[in-house]
């Protein structure tokens, strides 16, 4: 008997940690941080819902904080096997979770000082810079398509997901004493065909279990070429009006394709060449591991890399501002610019202060290019609410919000359909993660007509036993 249950991303789009145990031991996928209401995401990014003497190694899918943000925790509170991951994801949890560190510790200090003022108990960020530094020598990193055994009676293979820079899937066969090996596939979050700079996704394993993601497993996702249309329309209509574009983007994947079209844009004349700014020393950081790893780039990139012999990701057309002066200054650009900063969903990061300063002024524009999770800032600009709170300040909504869904880089519902539907007939079960309820029922609907027999929908904590 195999039981699995997660401890995020059950119900949710955020937090993602699923555990497989069998044979008396246990195998974490992922080790993400919650991302919400503020109380809730502290108390549950410093709980463990599995005694950590009890897991015997953890997979990495891939490096976004959703789904690598707690590690650090569990190294810090003594986890000490290992954590198996792709070269690029490795890459990229280096800095990222240091960035990580370094966000909470100064959105610690920043909060203090107002507390320290109103004789407030003071708070602790959930890690330091120095727990990020311990948790990265227990990576082991495993390319694709290598076989590996991360605990004695089970093989494993990481697939392109194409999701993100070094994303996998993961392929687990697990030995079963006198039976065939139960085959196990945990997809992770999984990207479009189509999309720019990295590999399309590759087909899923044929498979006994299949737990796999259902962010947008209701959601039909405009087309890239649509979406660089409409990026146009809207920066060239803040052009117009003199003000601001205020991107919330993911400093890794996100960015890099946003500054890639935008360079695009300015070369083709569509859009008039105004200063573009990259507040974030993690996007740096990132485009330095991008240019690490161009097994991860699709044909197109590689082809239009030789042929304009530049930078695909735009650095020509770019300002990158590390320090925090330089951060700071930006609120003194006089004129029409676009920024992008991080964090994507608007909850910690550099990207509170831009919105602080510029969504009151009508002029300016909020640019959403991702998902936003429930109860998120970047979720409260999307439903239009007219006021929101800025570390714990409130603040009119003036600016325009816009929102872009095709540059998503998880599978919208048609495309979640292309890649299960092959395994609909041998499936015995499948395990819907990583969705909001109301993208996975109808997901789990589909796939029974697809004619999948068995579908959980598990909550979090709720064990699936197969």
């Amino acid at each position: 008997m195999v039981k699995i249950f997660s401890c995020g991303a059950a119900g949710e789009v955020t937090g993602s940690m699923h555990v497989v145990q069998f044979g008396g031991k246990t195998l974490v996928l992922d080790c993400g941080m919650f991302q919400g209401k503020r109380a809730e995401a502290e108390a549950r990014n410093r709980e463990h819902c599995v005694p950590l003497g009890r897991i015997d190694a953890l997979i990495l899918s891939h490096a976004h904080i959703d789904h690598s943000g707690r590690l650090p925790v569990l190294v810090r509170d003594g986890y000490h096997n290992p954590i198996y991951a792709t070269p690029a994801t490795r890459d990229l949890c280096a800095i990222m979770l240091a960035d990580s560190a370094h966000i909470q510790e100064e959105d610690a200090k920043f909060i203090n000082k107002k507390k320290a003022k109103k004789g407030e108990p003071l708070i602790e960020p959930l890690y330091t810079q120095e727990d990020a530094a311990k948790t990265m020598p227990l990576f082991r990193t495993i390319s694709y398509s290598q076989s590996f055994e991360p605990i004695p009676g089970v093989i494993a293979r990481f697939f392109e997901a194409g999701h993100m820079l070094g994303s996998a899937g993961v392929h687990l066969l697990i030995d079963r004493p006198g039976k065939r090996s139960l085959s196990l596939v945990y997809t992770g979050d999984m990207g479009r065909p189509r999309m720019p700079l990295l590999r399309d996704p590759a087909p899923l394993p044929d498979c006994d279990v299949l737990m796999v993601e259902s962010t947008y497993g209701n959601r039909k996702t405009e087309s890239i070429e649509l979406a660089k249309e409409r990026l146009a329309e809207v920066v060239l209509r803040t052009i117009e009006h003199k003000g601001k574009v205020i991107v919330p983007a993911f400093s890794v994947g996100r960015t890099q394709v946003i500054v890639y079209y935008l360079n695009q844009l300015f070369q083709e004349g569509v859009l008039p060449k105004v200063p573009v700014y990259v507040d974030s020393p993690l996007s740096i950081g990132a485009t330095e591991v991008f240019r690490l790893h161009p097994e991860c780039f699709d044909s197109e990139a590689r082809a239009f890399e030789k042929m304009n012999g530049g930078d695909i990701f735009g650095g020509d057309c770019c300002i990158y501002t590390r320090s925090v002066n330089e951060s700071k200054a930006l609120n003194a650009v006089d004129g029409p610019c676009v920024i992008l900063s991080a964090s994507g969903m608007c909850e910690t990061g550099r990207i509170l202060h831009h919105l602080a300063n510029n969504i009151e002024n009508p002029r300016n524009t909020i640019l959403i290019v991702g998902f936003q999770a429930a109860n998120t800032l970047g979720r409260r600009l999307v439903e239009k609410q007219r006021q929101v709170k800025i570390f714990g300040e409130p603040y009119y909504v003036k600016a325009k919000v816009a929102a872009i869904n095709g540059f998503s880089a998880h599978a919208d519902c048609d495309e979640l359909d292309a890649m299960v539907r092959p395994q609909a007939e041998n499936c015995q079960t499948a395990v819907l993660i990583h969705g909001e309820q109301d993208q996975q029922w109808p997901l789990a609907a589909r796939m029974r007509q697809m004619g999948y027999k068995d579908i959980r929908v598990p909550g979090r904590r709720e064990v699936a036993e197969v």
